[in-house]
Parts: structure tokens; C-alpha cells; sequence
């Protein structure tokens, strides 16, 4: 649009040159105004809506760390503060963790000193990890994000979920658990980079080793990794088996993910043993588990994991001796020493100082901590209940069991460490308080493909049968392999 100047219009008509201004001044005024509201009203997506209620003068803080990071940020994006109630926000003071992590040693273990539920309308994308500040980042420490992008696959996408997993398939009608991402206090976990990932490990084998969540763990990245292989020129892995081990095989990049079945990480049998009877699992706490160790040097990255198989029926043996028992007690014999959650330390601190000293391998071995169940009203097996949850917590209730079986584990992997030779590649990914605001991640009763299962409580109360302890895929569990890519990283690509 072309405007006629001063000069030309005062033949037309006679006006003082400074109301003349003043005029010109509003109309340009009234002009860029319209245009603002036409762009806000046309383009509202460009925008970001954050939820915090932090005190001012940390919200600025979070807000510079938010728009710090060395990514790829919309520059066109308003970020708006507002306050809500007080129960969108998590505060956590419990520091298990710190309390008694030796900082000399060697970990991704870092200090919780506060986890934040924090609804966040974000339009900024980091591409690339490695633009994190891994030095200052603490992926264990930080806020759970609502994220518009949504999963990183769908359960109509992946053909390798177990049916018991697959919750959308299975009847469950919310989807919002799938959208809440993990974002560490001072850095952003990026989304999973699959490429990336398939890069990383060209020429590799990763191995879970553990009990059916270490299966749920490695679905979860096979989902992932089947989304590249749709989209560009990596192909699908082919699955394979060799003996009672399976295996899938990328092709593309000669990278290999395989499981091994160990649900106590030692040597166990149901050979007889002393008065133990014979069709109770006998645990030698000190032998680790020669299925997969005797494989260990094929392994250039081992996620170990385990746990929950110790409230199982079992007896334990330590140094060829009985020494104490689960659900079961010998007779005659009185209350033996060694309960399941001294058992369990045990095992782990077995398992991980066998893989450091083992003189053949060279790869990474990485101990997936505790991962946390959230039966309420009872236990798995004792009308134990997580109906109803379609969100993260604001506040979590202790669980005193979880908290001990954490520590536990923790405690077990520095002793080992401590014990290992100074080059030795053990990591804790330490999981278990980030996945305690997530009961909303849980099956729940959406655990069987059944059309005619009961997923509503009875007349009196009960709760339908469930799970609460296995993952949902897509849900919360995706983000375990985000930061097991993210440790990988960092090993292979340094800090």
C-alpha cells in the first residue's frame, strides 16, 4: 500500500503539521495493533502455555533454564506463567538416593532434591542429545511435561507388545498417560532418536537381563526402533532364536537386542537341597546366573534388572549353606538370618561384582533400578488396586517396601563398584523415584484382550483383577530407553 506524504496532502486540505503527525502517529499505531491480533488469531499454535508455581524469582530461573538449552528453539513462542491450585505441584524432599551414594564413585545416580508435575504447552524441539549439557545434567532430577507430540508410537504401530501390555487394545479408553514426557532439572531428554540409537550401536549387541519388566523394557525399544524401519532405509529386524534365547537383528546397521530370563540375576534350582522340598526354588545368592554371564563378553551393553521375584516362594543359600527362606521357613530350624530384602541386596552386589571382574568383558553394563508398582488397598495378589489413574501424582505415598528394596539396590551397586577394577563400566539408571508419581502408566485392569473382563468395581467395593506393576507401551516406560540412550551416549560419545 502506497501513502500519499505530508506534502502532497496539505494542497487538499489544511492541517497542522503536528496534528498531522499525531494522526499519522495512531493510524500506524491502530494499523500494527490489527496486525498483532490477525497474527495471534491465525497462528495460535506458535504460542506455549507453562503452569508453574514456583515463587518469582525461581520461575525466573526455570524460565532461563527452559530457554537456555542449545536446541532448536521457536523464537516466535510466548511463554506465559500462571499460577493454579497447589496440588499441580510435586515437592520431594526424600533423598534415599543421596543419602547414600558416595559421590567418588563413578554413576548416573544423581541427588533428588525435587521432582515437579508441570503442564507444559511447549512448542521448542530439541533435535539432537547432543546438545545436552551432560555435566550439569542430572536425568534423575527434574518434572514430568505434558507434550502435545504425543508417543513415539502407537500399540497399531508395533507387533512385538505383549497382549497383557497393550492397554489402548485392550479396552482402555483414556490416552493421556502416553503424552507426559520426563524433562531433567537443568537439560531436556530429547525425544528418542532411533537413527541415532541404530548408529550408536552399529556393529553391537545390547542384552536385557531380568524378570518380565526387563521384557516390557526391550518391547518398548523394539516399538521404537520399528518406527525408523517403516520410514526409511533401515529395515525391520528380523527375529531370531537360538536355543531358548530370542533375538532381533537389525540388519542395516548389524546391530542385535536380545533377553535373557534371569529373575534373580544368581544361580537358582529346584534340585534337592538339605530339608528344602523340592518343588520350592532354591536361590544361591552367591553364585551369579551362568546362562547369561557365560554369553557376557558377546555383550557391548547389558540393562540388568531385577527384584520383584523375591517375594516369591524360595529358599536361600549362601557359601553351600541354608541360610533363609521366602514364604517358607525349614523345620525345626527357627527364624533363619537372611530375609528377601537382605536377599536381594545380596544377589545384586553377586551379580554386578562377577560382571566387573570378568576378565573378558569390556562392554557396559547398566543396572536399571527398582521399578515401582502402585497396588493401593492390597497386594497383587490381595485385592490391591490402581483403577482410576490417568495422570501423574502430585504427591506420592510411600511405598516402604519399594523405598527398601531401592536403597537395597543402590547400596549394592556402589559396594560393587567399590570392589571393581578402576576401568570397570557399571551404571545405575536410577528410575524408581521419577516412575513413583506414574500410576497412571500401570495396565490396571486393562491387563487381557478378554472382551467380557471385568473392569469395573463390585457392588461392594472390590477392585476387578489388574496390574499394576507391568507398563502400558506406549506410556511412561518409552522413557526409560530415552535415558538409556542418553547413557549410552554419553559412554560412547563422551560428556
Amino acid at each position: 500500500m502506497t501513502m500519499s506524504s505530508p506534502r502532497s496532502l496539505s494542497g487538499v486540505m489544511t492541517v497542522p503539521r503536528s496534528l498531522f503527525k499525531i494522526v499519522v502517529s495512531a493510524g500506524g499505531l491502530l494499523l500494527l495493533l490489527i496486525l498483532i491480533s490477525f497474527q495471534l488469531t491465525c497462528y495460535p499454535l506458535i504460542s506455549s502455555f507453562h503452569v508453574s508455581l514456583l515463587p518469582v524469582e525461581q520461575n525466573r530461573k526455570s524460565d532461563s533454564a527452559v530457554l537456555s538449552g542449545t536446541g532448536n528453539i521457536d523464537t516466535q513462542s510466548v511463554n506465559i506463567s500462571v499460577s493454579l491450585n497447589a496440588n499441580e505441584v510435586i515437592q520431594h524432599t526424600d533423598t534415599p538416593s543421596s543419602a547414600i551414594y558416595n559421590d567418588s564413585v563413578k554413576s548416573d545416580l544423581g541427588n533428588s532434591d525435587g521432582v515437579t508435575l508441570d503442564i507444559n504447552r511447549s512448542s521448542f524441539h530439541i533435535e539432537d542429545s547432543t546438545y545436552l549439557d551432560s555435566g550439569n545434567c542430572d536425568l534423575y532430577n527434574g518434572k514430568w511435561i505434558y507434550d502435545l507430540d504425543g508417543p513415539l508410537y502407537t500399540n497399531n504401530t508395533c507387533p512385538v507388545i505383549s497382549p497383557k501390555q497393550n492397554c489402548q487394545g485392550n479396552g482402555r479408553s483414556d490416552k493421556e498417560y502416553e503424552n507426559w514426557r520426563w524433562k531433567p532439572k537443568n537439560c531436556h531428554l530429547p525425544r528418542f532418536d532411533a537413527k541415532k540409537f541404530l548408529e550408536l550401536m552399529r556393529g553391537k549387541t545390547l542384552a536385557f537381563v531380568g524378570d518380565s519388566i526387563a521384557r516390557n523394557q526391550m518391547e518398548s525399544l523394539l516399538c521404537i526402533l520399528w518406527q525408523v524401519t517403516a520410514s526409511s532405509s533401515f529395515e525391520a529386524p528380523k527375529k531370531r532364536r537360538k536355543g531358548k534365547r530370542q533375538y532381533f537383528y537389525f540388519k542395516s546397521t548389524s546391530t542385535t537386542l536380545t533377553r535373557y530370563w534371569s529373575s534373580w540375576l544368581v544361580h537358582q534350582t529346584t534340585e534337592s537341597f538339605a530339608s528344602v522340598p523340592d518343588n520350592i526354588v532354591k536361590v544361591h545368592l552367591d553364585l551369579p546366573d551362568e546362562d547369561f554371564m557365560e554369553n557376557l563378553p558377546k555383550f557391548d551393553v547389558v540393562v540388568l534388572s531385577s527384584g520383584h521375584w523375591f517375594v516369591k516362594q524360595s529358599a536361600y543359600i549362601l557359601n553351600g549353606t541354608l541360610v533363609g527362606g521366602q514364604l517358607w521357613q525349614p523345620k525345626g530350624e527357627g527364624n533363619m538370618q537372611i530375609k528377601n530384602i537382605d536377599a536381594f541386596g545380596i544377589s545384586v552386589e553377586t551379580c554386578l561384582t562377577a560382571i566387573a571382574s570378568h576378565p573378558n568383558f569390556t562392554g557396559l553394563a547398566i543396572v536399571r533400578s527398582y521399578s515401582p508398582d502402585h497396588y493401593e488397598g492390597g497386594a497383587w495378589n490381595t485385592g490391591g488396586s490402581c483403577t482410576g489413574k490417568d495422570r501423574p501424582l502430585t504427591t506420592v505415598v510411600r511405598n516402604g517396601f519399594t523405598d527398601v528394596m531401592h536403597e537395597k539396590q543402590v547400596n549394592s551397586f556402589v559396594n560393587a563398584v567399590k570392589k571393581a577394577r578402576v576401568d570397570s563400566k557399571l551404571r545405575l539408571m536410577d528410575i524408581t523415584e521419577p516412575f513413583a508419581y506414574r500410576p497412571d502408566g500401570h495396565p490396571g485392569p486393562y491387563r487381557s484382550p478378554d472382551p467380557n473382563k471385568n473392569t469395573k468395581r463390585g457392588a461392594n467395593g472390590e477392585p476387578p483383577p489388574q496390574d499394576c506393576l507391568h507398563w502400558c507401551m506406549p506410556g511412561p516406560i518409552d522413557t526409560w530407553n530415552e535415558i538409556l540412550l542418553e547413557v549410552i551416549r554419553r559412554e560412547f560419545h563422551g560428556r
